[in-house]
């Protein structure tokens, strides 16, 4: 009888160089792009965009670590970073944001908490 074989290893996704993909990607674990991606991509880990990789579209993640090209929306939870050879145009939302020396950065930063905090209540009362 055939043994079962188990990985015990850590599970992610690749995206290989010539591979282009069109549309909507959702994962639980982590992510590398070294390919093109057109669309949107949801990552419940990191995600690593390589340098041949390429992002159009929107990204929601734990962690990115940025070192292809991105146009579009990232929002992270914890950390991005954006190392040397990275070009990202767009919108990012992080808690923590690493930018190298030499990477590009075209666009806006919010690094505020993921929800706004609720505005307290002022009642004024007529004397």
């Amino acid at each position: 009888m055939a043994k079962e074989i188990i990985n015990s290893g850590v599970d992610h996704n690749v995206i290989a160089n010539g591979t282009k993909i069109k549309g909507i990607i959702s994962t639980e674990t982590d992510f590398r792009v070294d390919g093109e991606i057109e669309g949107d991509v949801v990552c419940n880990g990191k995600i690593v965009i390589g340098t041949l990789g390429c992002l159009k579209g929107n990204l929601k993640c734990t962690n990115a670590e940025i070192m292809g090209r991105v146009n579009g929306t990232i929002v992270t939870s914890e950390v991005t970073s954006l190392k040397s050879t990275a070009k990202f145009f767009g919108e990012l939302k992080t808690k923590v944001l690493i930018i190298e020396p030499e990477a590009i950065f075209s666009g806006t930063c919010d690094m505020g908490p993921e929800k706004a905090p609720e505005k307290p209540t002022v009642t004024v009362k007529k004397v």
